[in-house]
């Protein structure tokens, strides 16, 4: 059942276990108190009362009717508190009834297992009397603590209803300071329903404790980290179909550009060949300049075949590796560059990159370096790949840091990127990486991180390969 309360609940109601329990021990101690308390006002009194009554009558042998002057002192004597003095006469004289002590009021109503409890029995002492040593019988001291045990009683009464309202006050002012204190708790529990429901927008006005307002700080921070994240999501995905739209737009072209005139041309070679096989005597100069035509559109068509498959996917990569891929690329850039020194640094420790890993490497470098030799005018590009410093904790990196630096020019004040870096951005930005361009006068600097052996969902693998082949 406790664990099935509120916080609320559980606090309010162990304070007032606190309260009652407080009251109950304070109680309990007024009753342990009382037994003794009564008891030693009990002897006191019959002392004072013996002390007194013997006072009284010591001089009594004096008096000529020493009767009458005793009746007369317990008559004297019944208007005593706490005690009654009763005479008990000896057999040759007539007993008096017992006098109840004097009250001033009337008597208190003190519950009978309350008397019990603290005062189970009377005390009763006995004077003796003798005149002139003939014995008047005694007079008989009997206690009667019942205005001293009313007194106790009203004391745990008043302290039991006072102790009670104090006590319900004291908890109703603690059940609102603790619900005040308590309420940023559903403020925050509300504000977590409508993140979770995918309102990032949402937020908590600190308040409460200082603890509470710093934990709806945080809410408050998280739920905008959130909002920018999914937003940066959101653009991503955009991104990544308009990228997917601009490669097959370009391939498109380039098939209605390439393949439709090479293909047109062949079908006009070959009627030509049907025709010239249908004559009685074929001209072989003829036909071999059809053949030779058909021979150089077909290795064109190949060519151009090999280009469509290097940007949909570099050749070599999954056979060769990323190592020998690397190296055939840097062989391309410097036949065709020679006037550019390309230094590659590839670190035989990079362990298991996977292979989208490896082809995101791939294609950074790939399309730094064209930026490079279109646009940079420089003549040293340096390129690293090596493994991240491993995070503490840890025994191997989990990421690849790819670096790409040139002496160029570096690029103007108001140089806007183009598709092929958005792609690369966005293709590690889909792997969990980071990639940042850096320009100054001296040159770029591209730094990538690429998380190592990412494995992607069939629906984000077309769209990050088509991230690729576009300039800056």
């Amino acid at each position: 059942m406790w664990q099935k309360l509120s916080l609320r609940a559980r606090l309010n109601m162990l304070l007032a276990l606190v309260m009652v329990l407080g009251l109950a021990v304070n109680i309990a101690r007024l009753l342990l108190e009382a037994g003794p308390r009564v008891a030693a006002e009990d002897q006191s009194v019959v002392r004072l009362a013996r002390g007194f009554v013997e006072t009284l009558v010591s001089d009594i042998n004096e008096t000529p009717n020493p009767e009458a002057r005793l009746d007369q002192i317990v008559e004297g004597l019944k208007q005593l508190r706490h005690v009654s003095i009763t005479r008990e006469q000896t057999a040759s004289t007539t007993p008096a009834a017992p006098a109840p002590p004097g009250t001033s009021g009337e008597p208190r109503q003190v519950p009978e297992w309350f008397v019990t409890l603290i005062h189970p029995e009377q005390t009763t002492v006995g004077v003796p009397i003798a005149v002139n040593g003939r014995s008047l019988g005694s007079l008989v001291i009997t206690s009667h603590p019942t205005d001293e045990i009313a007194e106790i009683w009203d004391g745990i009464v008043t302290q039991l209803e006072i102790g009670s309202a104090i006590a319900a006050a004291l908890l109703l002012i603690t059940m609102v300071v603790v619900n005040r204190a308590l309420q940023p708790i559903t403020s925050l529990a509300d504000a977590m329903t409508a993140i979770e429901a995918g309102r990032y927008d949402t937020r908590v006005r600190p308040g409460g404790s200082p603890e509470l307002a710093a934990i709806c700080g945080k809410l408050n921070h998280l739920a905008s980290v959130l909002g920018t994240t999914v937003e940066d999501k959101r653009h991503l995905a955009e991104r990544m179909v308009s990228l997917q739209d601009v490669e097959r737009k370009e391939i498109a072209r380039d098939l209605h550009d390439e393949f439709g005139p090479y293909l047109f041309a062949l079908r006009a070679h070959a009627s030509a060949l049907t025709q010239l096989a249908d004559a009685a005597e074929p001209d072989l100069e003829v036909l071999r300049k059809h053949i030779g035509a058909m021979s150089d559109q077909v290795n064109a068509l190949q060519q151009f075949n090999r280009r469509v498959l290097e940007r949909l996917r570099p050749v070599g990569l999954a056979e060769l590796g990323l190592a020998d891929a690397l190296a055939a690329l840097m062989r391309l850039w410097r036949e065709t560059h020679p006037g550019v020194e390309i230094k590659t640094s590839i670190s035989p420790l990079l362990g298991a990159r996977g292979e989208t890993a490896e082809l995101t490497i791939y294609r950074i470098i790939q399309e730094a370096l064209t930026n490079v030799f279109r646009h940079a005018r420089a003549t040293r590009v340096d390129i690293s790949v090596e493994p991240a410093a491993a995070r503490p904790g840890t025994v191997e990196p989990e990421a690849i840091m790819v670096s790409v630096r040139d002496n160029g020019a570096g690029l103007p004040a108001d140089h806007r990127q183009g598709f092929g870096m958005i792609g690369m951005r966005e293709r590690v930005l889909a792997l969990g990486g980071t990639m940042t361009v850096a320009s100054t006068n001296h040159g770029v600097s591209v730094e990538a991180l690429v998380p190592r052996g990412t494995e992607q969902t069939a629906a984000a693998t077309p769209a990050i390969l088509a991230a690729g082949n576009f300039s800056r």
